[in-house]
């Protein structure tokens, strides 16, 4: 039997204090990501917040912005903080699950190609099966080399290399779909 758990990273005020910070697509993911952690939360599946947490920036403690978006009302079943890319090192995150027998993840949150997408490898390494629901995450264009992605490359290229190798790729109405 499968058991789930949310997994949302770094939904927290520090983006709001970064340079790259843009309101484009922060509607649709606002929208998105309630409704994944509202439906999850009615099927009584436990949502786990992770907080990126650095010495300095706006990631930092003493910043005050590492809390939640105002715009997110639900209360996390468990918090981590996260000093790395993935949610797992050094968090006690694995030993919760697993403690909780929950063998299955859904990963939504904040910058698809890094945090999310670097969980989720890490995830599916381990042994859990993951549920990649990007259309709840946001990230911001990259550039590199004199090339710039723009959101939605960005987004198509983490699902193309983690689509049936990491993780099943699914939209916020197929996943809690799959969950009923």
């Amino acid at each position: 039997m499968s058991r789930s758990a949310l997994i949302n990273i770094d939904t927290q005020q520090s983006f709001f204090h970064r340079d790259y910070w843009q309101e484009d697509d922060f509607p649709a993911f606002q929208q998105a990501i309630s409704q994944l952690i509202s439906g999850c939360q009615d099927l009584k599946i436990p949502v786990v917040d992770i907080f990126h947490v650095d010495d300095q920036s706006p990631f930092s403690l003493e910043s005050g912005y590492v809390k939640p978006m105002p715009f997110l009302q639900h209360q996390a079943n468990v918090t981590f903080q996260k000093h790395v890319h993935n949610a797992f090192t050094d968090t006690g995150l694995d030993l919760w699950l697993r403690s909780r027998d929950i063998n299955h993840l859904i990963i939504c949150g904040i910058r698809t190609e890094q945090c999310c997408e670097t969980t989720t490898r890490v995830a599916s390494d381990l042994g859990y099966r993951v549920s990649f629901v990007s259309e709840a995450m946001l990230t911001f264009p990259m550039s590199w080399k004199g090339v710039t992605l723009d959101t939605q490359t960005l987004r198509h290229r983490t699902e193309t290399v983690l689509a049936g190798r990491f993780a099943e790729i699914q939209t916020v109405a197929e996943c809690l779909e799959s969950l009923s």
